[in-house]
């Protein structure tokens, strides 16, 4: 890790602490005073609620003070806290590959969404300092968010009913995850599982849209003809807010009990479905190169492909997971085996790789389904699937769930 983002990431948390220790953040909601002590800041409906206000934690910008990117033209909502009226400080814009290739290394990771045909890319680098982008793929409005602390990169769809919502940063935490805000109604929502949890529409559920997270320089081998959010920070990108954070293994603004079943900040590919949670270790991951499972009567399978760093310890590698149907449209069911970094059926022996496509043989081109899994810090993902299964070489996860 460069001295540069050592300092940046050690006087941000020595800044969070001091302003906590001598009350100018409190550490949580206090109890007795319940959400009222919220009133003077937000326009929110807080007789409607799913959890308590003592869950949630002051993280120390005000709403917004994270910027997130807004659609071109944008204007907060009158009531909205603190920038009623005005204009948000960023708007979204997508740019070439040279331009992004002009501050992004190729190991740096990237949040990759396709809908309709329309794929594009979005750098942690960025949303370290942004979080939310509010933006539209392929005619469809979606929210891409990050949260550092757990990191957490998940897409939803933005449509509730008839209604488009624009997400912000809330400032607040819970679980040590981003609380994010729905401009139209000043709903309260958890980032980590799409639920709204405070306000208007607490309980609503928002759509998840299939992502993958992976290097800079596999997108671009990948999707040559495809977008990728612009930097419009100039030379403060590289100013990561968490730097070391993951090394360290430390649960920053998390009042919860860590699960000692793994460490930390141990990377996990987290599914979760009818049939329950599991988590399967980036460790164990990297160890085998590929892991085939049932899920649901169904056979699935998780590709693992080096050359992604961490965001927070760049000389961290962590490379990238993702989940995939391994059933073809023909109905005929696929085993997948590891060679080195060489991932191949058994059925036809052609490669694969972590996009779920075949890269040659038989198969060549074709793609498989991916299935909702994402990529977290195991205590964030122990603290809201407190069930989970954590996989290991051997385990079936049916099987598992069947005969806990």
């Amino acid at each position: 890790m460069s001295p540069r983002l050592f300092t940046v990431g050690f006087l941000f948390f020595v800044s969070i602490l001091i302003l906590v220790c001598f009350g100018f953040i409190p550490a949580s909601a206090q109890e007795d005073e319940g959400f009222d002590q919220f009133a003077d800041i937000w326009d929110t409906d807080f007789s409607r609620t799913s959890v308590t206000a003592d869950e949630i934690l002051f993280g120390g910008p005000p709403p917004d003070g994270i910027p997130p990117y807004y659609p071109e033209g944008y204007i907060y909502p009158q009531n909205a806290p603190r920038n009623g009226g005005q204009p948000p400080r960023f708007y979204v814009e997508y740019t070439d590959f040279a331009n992004t290739d002009s501050y992004l290394p190729d190991e740096q990771q990237v949040i990759v969404v396709e809908i309709n045909g329309d794929v594009r890319a979005y750098p942690l680098l960025l949303l370290n300092n942004h979080e939310i982008v509010n933006t539209e793929i392929g005619g469809v409005p979606v929210a891409v968010t990050f949260c550092p602390l757990c990191n957490a990169s998940i897409v939803y769809e933005r449509q509730v009913n008839d209604q488009v919502l624009h997400f912000g940063v809330s400032g607040l935490l819970r679980n040590s995850d981003l609380i994010m805000w729905d401009h139209e109604t000043q709903s309260w929502w958890q980032q980590f599982t799409g639920e709204a949890i405070v306000g208007e529409l607490t309980g609503t559920q928002l759509v998840n849209v299939p992502s993958v997270v992976v290097s800079w320089g596999d997108f671009k081998a990948e999707h040559p003809n495809g977008k990728v959010l612009a930097n419009q920070t100039g030379s403060r990108v590289d100013l990561v807010s968490y730097a070391g954070y993951d090394a360290e293994g430390t649960a920053f603004l998390f009042r919860g009990e860590v699960d000692d079943r793994l460490f930390t900040t141990e990377r996990v590919l987290g599914y979760f479905g009818a049939e329950g949670a599991i988590a399967y270790p980036f460790e164990w991951l990297a160890a085998t190169g590929v892991v085939n499972d049932r899920i649901g009567g169904d056979p699935v399978v998780i590709f693992w492909q080096p050359g992604a760093v961490s965001l927070f310890t760049n000389t961290m590698e962590t490379g990238s997971a993702a989940m995939y149907s391994a059933t073809l449209a023909d109905d005929l069911e696929l085993t997948f085996i590891s060679e080195g970094d060489v991932i191949k059926d058994e059925q036809t022996g052609s490669t694969w790789n972590v996009f779920g496509r075949a890269t040659a043989g038989e198969l060549a081109d074709t793609q498989l389904e991916l299935i909702l899994s994402y990529p977290h810090f195991w205590f964030a993902w122990a603290a809201f699937r407190p069930d989970t299964l954590v996989w290991e070489p051997g385990l079936i996860a049916d099987a598992a769930w069947q005969n806990p």
